[in-house]
């Protein structure tokens, strides 16, 4: 077991622990899968939880690595492919009939995206929430599969091997990793829904001025 009955964490960390337990290397594998289509799983709670198993003998820290690295780029080429099926037309028709949003926010977003595409994917596989959504755009504008793969491997490594490593480490103090990273990802959330906020005072502003012009 990798935590004994009496120190069961409760929660998300629970189904984490439980299906370490069950399915080993596999079973990290899925969770930090999981959080490349459903955030609420995050993989900063995983990782060093994977460590901590393998600091305890159920998995080497080698194969806690292969697991992760495994499921984060899995996770993100369904992500990529769910892109790729809906295409750039589609999903450019799906913005525009959104509230507040026009067509020039696609063009201006997909400019970015051909312009800093590659490093988008890379970094992105280290920030929270940006980590779930990278890959669609990716899919999106038909990123070369060899070179998606690639940078996500890659930043998927770097990012997995700091925590895996930090747990490993820690030992039975592994969630000290994850109260810091949840400090992170707040952060992280807070900024993008102050971005969110900001860019809907300012297009609801637009939208009255123009119709004040037209009357």
């Amino acid at each position: 077991m990798i935590v004994a009955a009496a120190d069961q964490p409760g929660g998300l960390a629970g189904l984490a622990v439980d299906l370490m337990d069950k399915l080993g290397g596999p079973g990290a594998a899925l969770l930090v899968g999981i959080d490349n289509i459903f955030p609420p799983m995050p993989s900063e709670l995983v990782l060093p939880l994977a460590g901590f198993a393998a600091s305890q003998g159920t998995m080497s820290l080698f194969m806690a690595l292969f697991w992760t690295t495994l499921g984060s780029v899995a996770g993100a080429m369904l992500t990529y492919w769910l892109g790729a099926w809906l295409g750039r037309d589609r999903v450019r028709s799906l913005i525009i009939r959104a509230p507040l949003m026009k067509a020039s926010d696609f063009d201006r977003t997909e400019h970015w995206f051909r312009r800093h595409g590659t490093k988008a994917v890379f970094f992105g596989r280290m920030i929270p929430l940006f980590r779930s959504l990278i890959s669609l755009p990716a899919g999106v504008e038909r990123m070369p599969v060899w070179q998606f793969l690639s940078l996500t491997t890659l930043g998927s490594l770097i990012w997995n091997s700091g925590f895996v490593v930090a747990g490993y480490l820690l030992g039975a103090n592994w969630q000290v990793v994850d109260e810091y990273a949840g400090i992170f990802q707040k952060v992280v959330i807070a900024v993008v829904a102050l971005a969110i906020v900001a860019f809907v005072v300012v297009r609801v502003r637009e939208k009255k001025r123009d119709k004040s012009k037209v009357d």
